[in-house]
C-alpha cells in the first residue's frame, strides 16, 4: 500500500481485523458448530430437532442484527465510537467462544446461548469494521483496502481451519484423547485468535473524533433521530437505494450458495471429508483472488468487476445442476473462491464511495440489515422450486439437482438492477445532500 508509515499502519490495522473474526466464520459456523451441536450437545436427539434448535438459534441472530444494526450505527456516528462498538463487540464474539470449550454433552441450550451471543459479536463487529473502511482508506484506494481485508480473511480463517481440522483428524498427534477433544479446544483457539489478532486495529486505527461527541443515553437519543431522519433520506438518494435493492438479490444468492454447499453436495452423494476439502479450497483460493479484485476494480471499476463476479455465479448456479464427480465439486468450489471475496469486498467499496463518510456507521448498518436479510430467498427458492419439479413427476435426484439452478434467478434480477445503478450519479446526489 502507498502512502505514509502511518497511513500504512492504520490499513493493516484495519484489515488484520478480518483475519481475526474470520476464524469464527470458517471454524465455528461453517465447521465444527453445527456437527458437534448435533452430535454432542444434542446428543440422543433426533436430528430434526437438533436441526430445529439450530436454524432458530441462527434465525435469532439474523433478525436481531437486522433490527439493530442501523440505529447502532446511528449511534456510533453521533457518539464518533465506531472502534469502541466493534472492540465490545468483539470481546462479546471472543468471550462466548471461548466459553463453548466448557459446555458438557448434552447441554445443548447453554451451547446455543453462547453460539448466539457469539455470533451476535461477529456480525455486531463488523457493522462498525465495515464503516471504519472509510476512514482508514482514501477514495482511491477503497477498492484495494476493501479487498486486503477479504483476503486476509480468507488466509488467517482458512490457516486457523486448517489446523483444527489436522486437529481432529490426529488428535493424538497434538496429546488430545479423542477428536471431540480436539474440536473443543477448537474453540478456544477461535477465540484466542480472535482477541489477540485484534490488537493491531486497537493499537494503529485511530477514529477521528472532531467536535459534538455525544455519550450514554444522549447518543442512542441523537442516533435514533438521527436514524428517521436517514430513511427519509435514503429514499432521496436513489443511487443508494437502488444499489440496496440489487445487492439485496445477488448477496441473497452468493449466501444462499454458502449456506446450501454442504447440503447440496451431501443430498447428491458427496462425502463431509470432500466438504470440508471443499470448504478448504475455497478458503485460500479466496486469498489470492479478493487481492486481484482489488486490483481489477482499480483496473476497470468496481462496476465491471462486480459483473464479471455475477455471470460466474450465474454459470455456477447452472453448472451445478449437472455435477457427479467430486472432482466436479473440488473445481466448482475454487472457482466460487475466485470470486466470492471480489464481490463482497467490491460492493462494501463501491457503497462506501457513495454514502456520506462521516455517517458510515449509520449506511453500513443498512448495508449490514439488508445483508442479514439476504439469504431468505435463496432456500425458499430451492425448496419451492424443488417440491415443483417433484410433483411434475420428476425422481427426488434429478428435483435436487434442478432446484440449485433456481438461484440464477437472484443473480439475474440483481444484475439487472445494478445496471441502473450509476456510481456517478450517486457522487453527485451525495454532494448536493452536504451542500
Amino acid at each position: 500500500m502507498s502512502g505514509t508509515g502511518k497511513e500504512n499502519r492504520m490499513i493493516w490495522g484495519w484489515a488484520l481485523y478480518d483475519w481475526a473474526n474470520s476464524a469464527f466464520a470458517t471454524t465455528v459456523m461453517a465447521g465444527f458448530f453445527p456437527v458437534f451441536f448435533n452430535q454432542y450437545w444434542s446428543a440422543g436427539v433426533d436430528t430434526t430437532v437438533s436441526t430445529a434448535r439450530l436454524g432458530l438459534g441462527n434465525s435469532i441472530v439474523g433478525i436481531t442484527m437486522a433490527l439493530l444494526a442501523p440505529i447502532l450505527g446511528a449511534a456510533a456516528d453521533q457518539g464518533k465510537a465506531k472502534k469502541k462498538f466493534l472492540l465490545s463487540f468483539a470481546f462479546l464474539g471472543s468471550l462466548m467462544t471461548f466459553c463453548l470449550y466448557l459446555v458438557s454433552g448434552g447441554e445443548w441450550f447453554t451451547a446455543l446461548a453462547l453460539y448466539i451471543l457469539a455470533s451476535l459479536g461477529f456480525a455486531g463487529g463488523n457493522i462498525f469494521y465495515d464503516a471504519l473502511l472509510v476512514t482508514v482508506a482514501g477514495d482511491k484506494q477503497m477498492h484495494s483496502v476493501s479487498s486486503l481485508g477479504y483476503a486476509l480473511g480468507y488466509l488467517g480463517g482458512g490457516i486457523l481451519f486448517a489446523l483444527n481440522v489436522w486437529m481432529t483428524l490426529s488428535p493424538d498427534r497434538f496429546g488430545f484423547a479423542d477428536a471431540g477433544s480436539a474440536v473443543k479446544f477448537s474453540f478456544v483457539s477461535v477465540a484466542l485468535w480472535w482477541a489477540l489478532f485484534s490488537l493491531p486495529l486497537i493499537l494503529f486505527v485511530r477514529e477521528p473524533k472532531g467536535g459534538g461527541a455525544k455519550y450514554g443515553r444522549d447518543m442512542i437519543k441523537a442516533g435514533w433521530m438521527e436514524l428517521r431522519h436517514t430513511f427519509h433520506e435514503v429514499r432521496r438518494l436513489k443511487t443508494i437505494f437502488l444499489f440496496l435493492l440489487a445487492y439485496w438479490c445477488y448477496i441473497d444468492g452468493v449466501d444462499t450458495i454458502v449456506r446450501m454447499a454442504v447440503d447440496y453436495g451431501l443430498s447428491i452423494g458427496f462425502r463431509r471429508n470432500d466438504l470440508i476439502l471443499a470448504l478448504l479450497i475455497t478458503q485460500f483460493v479466496g486469498f489470492p483472488s479478493a487481492l486481484g479484485f482489488g486490483f481489477l476494480g482499480n483496473r476497470i471499476g468496481a462496476r465491471r468487476a462486480i459483473f464479471i463476479s455475477l455471470a460466474i455465479y450465474l454459470s455456477v448456479s447452472l453448472w451445478a445442476a449437472f455435477m457427479h464427480h467430486r472432482f466436479e465439486f473440488y473445481l466448482m468450489a475454487g472457482i466460487i473462491g475466485l470470486v466470492q471475496g471480489g464481490i463482497q469486498a467490491l460492493s462494501r467499496s463501491f457503497y462506501a464511495g457513495i454514502i456520506p463518510a462521516e455517517r458510515s456507521a449509520e449506511y453500513f448498518g443498512f448495508y449490514n440489515m439488508v445483508g442479514k436479510f439476504a439469504a431468505v430467498i435463496g432456500p425458499v427458492l430451492i425448496g419451492g422450486f424443488g417440491l415443483l419439479v417433484r410433483s411434475m413427476g420428476y425422481g427426488s435426484g434429478i428435483a435436487t439437482r434442478a432446484s440449485i439452478t433456481s438461484v440464477a434467478l437472484l443473480f439475474i434480477s440483481g444484475g439487472i438492477l445494478f445496471y441502473f445503478v450509476d456510481e456517478e450519479k450517486g457522487k453527485r446526489e451525495l454532494k448536493a445532500l452536504i451542500r
